[in-house]
């Protein structure tokens, strides 16, 4: 069985879950959120710890069951936590304003680049060279901070363009005659 699959999601207090044949959601402080179930995994809640078992023991239904597992896991982090995506711009003029749910970029265009956020997912720049991506689901705020990034992505000789706050850009030597 799958080293993931094994280990039980705990769900803390405030936070519902309900599990249908086609689909599993949870609702907590941070919203609701749902995926769909899979047919090759037996989901069983029992008094807060929530177990994923494989039906059969084919290599698809193995792999399955850590998937699910993860997926909870992640609903259940968002619905409390939440997650969070940093970016910064490098380069000269480049900067960034957060209004509303628009995000404005000035990265070296003739024109600025606008880009609306969609419903849970909250941004802010702190700095007019950051940018802070915030949601409850972890797959929409990785999305979004990688449609922000490709919008200028760092180049490899000045290391200008949008990166990961953690990303290591490395630089490339120019051409020597």
């Amino acid at each position: 069985m799958s080293r993931v699959g094994k280990m039980p999601v705990t769900i803390p207090a405030g936070v519902d879950v309900s599990i249908k044949e086609d689909q599993i959601s949870v609702k907590g402080t941070g919203g609701t959120l749902a995926t769909a179930s899979s047919l090759l995994v037996k989901v069983n809640n029992d008094n807060g710890k929530m177990t994923f078992i494989p039906v059969n023991e084919s290599r698809e239904a193995n792999a399955m069951s850590g998937t699910m597992r993860q997926l909870v896991n992640n609903m259940v982090t968002g619905v409390t936590k939440g997650f969070e995506k940093k970016l910064m711009l490098v380069g000269v003029g480049y900067k960034a304003a957060a209004q509303g749910n628009k995000l404005n970029l000035a990265v070296g265009y003739s024109h600025p680049v606008n880009i609306d956020m969609p419903v849970g997912i909250k941004v802010e720049t702190p700095a007019p060279t950051e940018i802070i991506i915030k949601g409850a689901d972890r797959q929409r705020v990785g999305q979004i901070a990688a449609e922000i990034r490709a919008v200028r992505p760092p180049e490899p000789y000045k290391g200008k363009g949008i990166r990961y706050s953690d990303e290591k850009i490395t630089i490339k030597e120019t051409k020597k005659k």
